[in-house]
């Protein structure tokens, strides 16, 4: 099985954070929505932080999709919508309560 530089370095990551897969996607997406919403003027009911997590999710996936068929001969669809989840639902949680403001600061 050959490995792309992208997954060797996803596999780096494991190994230095101890995290599971899933785990690293949530944190990935997290740190994208507010690496964004930091350097963007609207903060967190940002809509480019919202689709920076978006965008980086899909493409990471896009790149999973290359290895899988390079390797397996098939997409792992199921896998890719799992893990594009896993990495936009909690930036999706925020965006939305800043957004329709349930909470007051």
């Amino acid at each position: 099985m050959h490995l792309s530089s992208f997954q060797e370095f996803k596999i780096y990551i494991i190994h230095l954070t101890g995290l599971d897969r899933d785990a690293l996607h949530i944190y990935a997406g997290l740190l994208v929505f507010f690496i964004v919403a930091f350097f963007h003027k609207r903060q967190l009911k940002s809509q480019l932080a919202m689709w920076a997590v978006v965008i980086v999710a899909v493409a990471a996936e896009l790149f999973d999709a290359r290895d899988d068929l390079f390797n397996h001969g098939y997409w792992r669809v199921g896998a890719s919508l799992h893990d594009i989840i896993n990495t936009s639902f909690w930036p999706l949680m925020i965006w939305l309560m800043a957004k329709f403001k349930l909470w007051k600061g």
